[in-house]
């Protein structure tokens, strides 16, 4: 029992002196001992390092979670180390409800009939989601929390310690000297120097202990900035597969009800119904368009949605034609479209009028009109 009431009385009492040369340092009454400028850099860099990945995970989580009821469920969750319950995505959701409206409409009407197309390609749209939420969540966000709830915990709690040790070193620095100055006047004897001496290097020896750890914990930050390098990469990869799932996901909807509009709309031209969108290649559509060859004027070449494209007749131009490599497999909509095998080569080229998302196209004897956001044109 008096051994712990020592020793609380002892916390007390160094507490109590840090405490006296903090606020001293504070109102400039104390000295205090600075670190080198390399600690001083690495110090700051932790706390930019710590800030960001605070700021980019946050981000990140709404980004992947928009509804801000469900993030705090999904943390609570975490904290009480539960599973998170399985949560349906908005385009399965409305998938859902286009279906049971195409079942209560009828099933069998135009209307029923695009609304269940349209529904399963929402219902695969979700599950994509739901697979690129969870390869994100582990693949970025779960390393960035790991860093902030572990390594960042560790390095806060060294950098506590290395502070307490500064404070204790400066006010046996401070002892010294009241010491020194009592001894000048003759006030104090020799071995209350002596000990202030002591207790002076033992703090010494314990600051200079603690700021080497902390000196190591800081210098693995740029580890840390290896790993993060590294699943950073790792969400980009899981983002770019997600987007280009989609936009498949899309063109085949959308080749199934082109293919159907024609018989429920008569005269509707479907061979140009593809809208603008950007290639999954570096070139862009216009960019591709303004820099291809651009036949004479063809007469018998229709504004676009008027008429089908009259393919015997256009001839390519003498020179100037492009080659291209084919991104993506693309089966034709109709006999005025040339159906692509990725990889392959072939010569493209502009008309006057045309669609800047597309290009004309030929193989062998065979040609027609092809999208260029499948296509990776060669120089």
């Amino acid at each position: 029992m008096d051994f712990n009431m020592k020793k609380l009385a002892s916390d007390a009492g160094i507490f109590f002196t840090r405490a006296v040369q903090f606020t001293e340092e504070k109102f400039g009454q104390a000295e205090k001992t600075e670190l080198d400028a390399h600690f001083e850099n690495l110090l700051a860099r932790a706390d930019s390092t710590k800030n960001w990945t605070e700021k980019i995970l946050r981000q990140t989580e709404v980004l992947l979670q928009p509804n801000p009821s469900a993030r705090v469920e999904e943390f609570l969750y975490e904290k009480l180390d539960r599973k998170v319950p399985s949560r349906v995505t908005n385009g399965e959701l409305l998938a859902q409800y286009m279906a049971d409206a195409a079942s209560e409409l009828g099933p069998t009407t135009p209307y029923g009939k695009t609304l269940i197309k349209v529904a399963e390609a929402e219902k695969q749209l979700g599950a994509t989601e739901r697979d690129f939420i969870h390869t994100a969540s582990i693949s970025f966000l779960t390393p960035l929390r790991n860093f902030l709830e572990g390594d960042w915990k560790t390095i806060s709690k060294e950098r506590r310690l290395l502070q307490n040790r500064r404070l204790d070193l400066d006010a046996c620095k401070a002892r010294l000297k009241k010491a020194k100055a009592a001894e000048a006047k003759a006030t104090l004897w020799n071995d209350e120097v002596d000990k202030a001496e002591q207790e002076l290097r033992v703090a010494q020896t314990e600051f200079d202990r603690q700021a080497e750890v902390t000196r190591l914990l800081l210098e693995g930050i740029s580890s840390t900035h290896v790993n993060h390098l590294r699943c950073l990469h790792e969400f980009v990869k899981s983002q770019t597969t997600y987007y280009a799932q989609c936009y498949r996901h899309m063109l085949d909807l959308q080749k199934q009800l082109g293919s159907s509009q024609g018989a429920v709309f008569p005269g509707t031209f479907v061979g140009t119904t593809e809208p603008a969108s950007p290639p999954l290649s570096s070139t862009s559509p216009t960019t591709a368009a303004a820099t291809m060859p651009v036949v004479p004027s063809v007469a018998s070449l229709a504004p676009p949605g008027e008429a089908s494209l009259c393919l015997e007749e256009v001839a390519p131009p003498a020179s100037g034609t492009r080659k291209a490599r084919v991104l993506y497999d693309y089966e034709a909509a109709d006999s005025s479209e040339l159906a692509l095998l990725a990889d392959e080569l072939i010569t493209v080229y502009s008309l006057p009028g045309m669609d800047p998302d597309w290009l004309i196209g030929e193989r062998g004897n065979k040609k027609g009109k092809v999208p260029v956001t499948y296509l990776e044109l060669l120089s």
